[in-house]
């Protein structure tokens, strides 16, 4: 007589003896959510690194241009100061020639000789404060080439002297650091051969500049 086995029994045998399911389904999203979470802190993390280095650099442009403007107010200070007390030294220069011009108006009663003395020491000292301050007579001598730059004719005058040449000097002129401030006054030599009016010898185009 064979045995045979209910369904019921058989059921029960089949789920006492069903294989475990598998847990690494389970393990891996476990592991991906601790991964994205750890991403998330990071980049928090970062944007918070990021904003402290725009604070950073943000603050050190708000010096930088701070201190721009101030070297600027300070360099107009100093122009200003510079163009207020710009004759300061030649002021300085000049208070002797002052004293001494004074001193010579004070000496009515004095000797002809002793004044004569005094005013040239006052003269020297005039020529030397100009030394000091940059300028330069312009004086040029008989025969000198006419310059334009330098020169001012007042008069053409026939002479045996080479044409376009300085005769003579009416008034000298001086130069500031190269720069005419006043051009010398002069008398220009002709030839006789132009006294038709075959040309001006203190014409620009006769006249050679240097």
């Amino acid at each position: 007589m064979k045995w045979a086995a209910s369904p019921q029994y058989i059921d029960l045998c089949q789920a006492d003896f069903a294989p475990m399911s598998d847990p690494t389904p389970q393990t891996e999203k476990v592991v991906k959510q601790d991964a994205a979470a750890e991403g998330e802190r990071s980049l928090d993390e970062l944007l918070a690194d990021a904003q402290a280095k725009l604070d950073e650099q943000r603050e050190a442009w708000l010096r930088a241009l701070a201190d721009a403007e101030n070297a600027r107010k300070r360099a107009q200070a100093d122009i200003a100061q510079a163009r207020k007390y710009a004759a300061e030294r030649i002021v300085e220069d000049l208070l002797p020639v002052m004293d001494s011009l004074e001193a010579a108006l004070g000496a009515a009663g004095a000797a002809p000789g002793a004044l004569r003395e005094g005013v040239e020491l006052t003269l020297r000292q005039m020529r030397s404060a100009f030394e000091r301050a940059g300028v330069a007579e312009v004086s040029p001598g008989p025969g000198q080439r006419f310059d334009p730059h330098r020169h001012q004719a007042m008069a053409a005058v026939e002479s045996p002297q080479e044409p376009n040449t300085v005769l003579a000097v009416l008034q000298k002129g001086y130069t500031l650091h190269e720069r005419v401030v006043r051009p010398a006054l002069v008398t220009v030599a002709k030839s006789r051969a132009l006294e038709n009016g075959a040309g001006n010898p203190i014409s620009d185009s006769n006249l050679e500049s240097n």
